[in-house]
């Protein structure tokens, strides 16, 4: 996949949500429990903000007085046209501080979210093969173990907690890395 492919190739479709009502702690853990870095703060079907594992992380380290997500949440919501190039989302993901983008379609409605995470695996799954010393391709690994000599052509994102690794292997339809193959 090259640089000039639209935002919805990349995109996750399905985010997690939250109400602006829901507990802090409680979206916090299902923020842990689906391995994700933020959340859609919904109102109805309506994005009004995003609640960020860091938001919930400072709550609690700073006084966990915060009642609702709406206490904690920032209420802005950077989107995204799903047909602009990736390389949209990844300058604004770079000039923002959240770690998601709402990717919405022509209507103006909610599509998915993308991550910086999405941007790299879509840069590191589209790669082409590289050239050996000899002129010959090579492929690159998807499994074994790495050693020293390694680079990092010859390892992949890991499709649930995005650590890069040179041993990934497919499990239900994911590419996943030793340790989450275990959970």
């Amino acid at each position: 996949m090259s640089m000039s492919n639209t935002i919805r190739e990349v995109m996750t479709r399905d985010y997690v949500g939250v109400s602006e009502s829901d507990d802090p702690l409680e979206a916090g853990q299902l923020l842990r429990e689906e391995g994700v870095d933020g959340a859609v703060v919904l109102r109805g079907n309506e994005p009004v903000g995003t609640l960020e594992v860091d938001a919930v992380l400072d709550h609690v380290l700073e006084d966990g007085a915060a009642e609702t997500v709406s206490d904690v949440m920032a209420e802005s919501v950077e989107r995204v046209d799903a047909e602009e190039p990736i390389e949209v989302a990844a300058d604004r993901l770079v000039g923002v501080e959240e770690s998601l983008l709402v990717v919405i379609d022509e209507g103006g409605d909610t599509v998915g979210v993308v991550t910086a995470s999405d941007l790299v695996r879509a840069m590191a799954l589209g790669r082409e093969p590289e050239q050996g010393a000899a002129g010959h391709l090579e492929p690159n690994r998807t499994e074994g173990t790495a050693s020293a000599g390694d680079s990092y052509a010859n390892q992949g994102i890991c499709e649930r907690c995005g650590a890069l690794t040179s041993d990934l292997v497919s499990f239900n339809g994911q590419l996943l890395c030793n340790d989450c193959r275990d959970i």
